[in-house]
């Protein structure tokens, strides 16, 4: 699995531990941008007593596109059949990895969504906050027109396969809007892709990165996701232009 950090020194050992106390063959890898809490040298720490543990260290904030392909990129070189990723600061319950390598099974991608049956965000969050949350997904689905509910979910299982077959290199947001490029693009590709419930709380230690001005970014780059994958759109992963009903 791809962890990316930035200041998650008191949630990244906690998490690290609630990971592998599951009955799961799991590897971890720390993308860490130089966090200066610290978090790296304590990763470097935890990978120094646990082999499962791999931490790679970033000169500075890179943001999360380059910190998840660069980790998607070590892991299937490492041989991983599965790639998880998922936040470092607890909002992301590890109970629910077993029930997402299940629905694997039958997808190529897995999303920890918030917005179907039986999922859901904590209940403490101020209304303009659960709003603007919800509003992201509703914004977005909209626009590119995709079924999935939860495209802004950063809790999400991929396939080897899934990985391998995509253009990797043509995705360029960065930040928040990146979790939508790719579920995006696993559309336009004709990937299977499933949706498991999932509680999102807030985080406990440490300060959300989340803003309004992020989101406001993030609703005009939605359209050049759309305008990025135009040619894709119609021909999917054959290739072939779909025939007319």
């Amino acid at each position: 699995m791809v962890i990316p950090t930035y200041n998650e020194a008191e949630n990244l050992p906690k998490l690290v531990s609630a990971l592998f106390s599951l009955p799961l063959d799991l590897r971890a890898l720390v993308v860490d941008d130089n966090s200066p809490d610290g978090t790296g040298p304590i990763a470097d720490e935890i990978a120094k007593h646990d082999d499962r543990v791999r931490v790679l260290h970033r000169a500075g904030k890179g943001g999360l596109r380059s910190a998840y392909l660069e980790g998607f990129r070590i892991a299937l070189d490492d041989g991983a059949e599965a790639v998880m990723q998922m936040d470092s600061d607890l909002s992301h319950d590890p109970a629910k990895i077993s029930g997402m390598i299940e629905s694997s099974k039958s997808c190529d991608l897995v999303i920890g969504s918030r917005y179907i049956p039986g999922g859901s965000v904590d209940n403490d969050w101020p209304l303009w906050r659960r709003n603007l949350s919800a509003f992201g997904n509703i914004y977005s689905r909209a626009i590119l027109r995709v079924p999935q509910h939860d495209v802004t979910s950063g809790f999400r299982l991929w396939r080897r396969e899934t990985l391998l077959g995509m253009p990797l290199d043509r995705v360029r947001a960065n930040g928040y809007v990146f979790q939508v490029e790719m579920a995006y693009l696993a559309y336009c590709l004709e990937y299977r892709i499933g949706e498991v419930p999932v509680y999102f709380p807030d985080r406990r230690v440490g300060k959300s990165k989340m803003s309004f001005d992020i989101q406001a970014e993030a609703a005009i780059r939605v359209w050049q996701v759309l305008w990025s994958y135009r040619d894709l759109r119609r021909v999917g992963r054959s290739g072939r232009l779909p025939r007319d009903p």
